[in-house]
């Protein structure tokens, strides 16, 4: 995740050198045709304690059956801690859709028990959320951008992978790196393909607890990256130097 060194790759056919940086499109502010919704979001949050806020996101086409909705819902409930949670129906034809209903899919009382602690929107303004102070745990679908904004922000992970390359990020970072916690790992039976084991609320309820615990050596291990990752891309860190080096490189082309 840290740009260290230069690697380089070569035979009889190619000749190829990889600059290592990290990428450049992580900002903190909102923005877009969402702006208004947005703000509303994050003024939500910041009537919230520091690091006390538990985000859910499952990417742009993220979403679970009604009897898995249920789980996370009492899930969260249950943990005690404020919630923000991104929660959509299936996408139809590539469109993004909301429930006309939240009634409908979530138990009975839920909305009306957790209007204080919790809310429930569409779509949600990640980065933005991602680097308020209040937000102190997210559970992920492991998408590769999802990954390098907690990073990049220092907010740990409890993984919930569901296709493609996220079983495999979703390994990656709590078994090589011990940055994550896990909810869903059945790498074997689904590393292609959308797990559809419900997962119990009360698993999920402990995942939240261990993600959001202050001191824990997860968050150490996070913020250690955190500040690493900020090095690599400050003046004369290895990011911002190899970037000098790619934009020399295609000058001399």
């Amino acid at each position: 995740m840290v740009a260290q060194q230069n690697s380089n790759y070569s035979s009889n056919q190619v000749d190829i050198k990889l600059q290592c940086i990290i990428p450049l499109h992580i900002k903190e502010k909102a923005g877009g045709q969402d702006f208004d919704e947005a703000a509303h979001v994050l003024k939500w949050l910041d009537e919230k304690s520091l690091t006390s806020v538990v985000f859910l996101c499952f990417g742009t086409f993220g979403s679970f059956p009604e009897d898995q909705v249920k789980e996370i819902a009492l899930a969260l409930e249950h943990s005690g801690h404020p919630f923000l949670w991104s929660l959509r129906p299936v996408a139809k034809q590539g469109h993004l859709r909301k429930y006309d209903n939240l009634d409908d899919i979530l138990p009975p009382g839920f909305l009306e028990r957790t209007s204080r602690t919790g809310k429930i929107i569409g779509w949600a303004p990640q980065v933005a959320v991602l680097s308020h102070r209040a937000v102190g745990g997210f559970i992920s679908h492991c998408g590769w951008n999802s990954i390098l904004e907690s990073v990049w922000f220092g907010v740990p992970i409890a993984t919930w992978p569901s296709y493609a390359e996220q079983q495999l990020n979703a390994f990656e970072m709590v078994n090589e790196l011990e940055m994550a916690v896990d909810i869903c790992m059945d790498y074997e039976h689904h590393a292609y393909s959308k797990c559809e084991v419900i997962i119990e609320a009360k698993i999920i309820e402990s995942k939240i607890r261990e993600v959001m615990k202050d001191g824990s050596d997860l968050r150490k291990k996070v913020n250690e990256i955190k500040g690493k990752s900020r090095a690599a891309m400050a003046e004369n860190g290895s990011s911002y130097i190899n970037l000098g080096r790619l934009i020399e490189d295609i000058i001399a082309t």
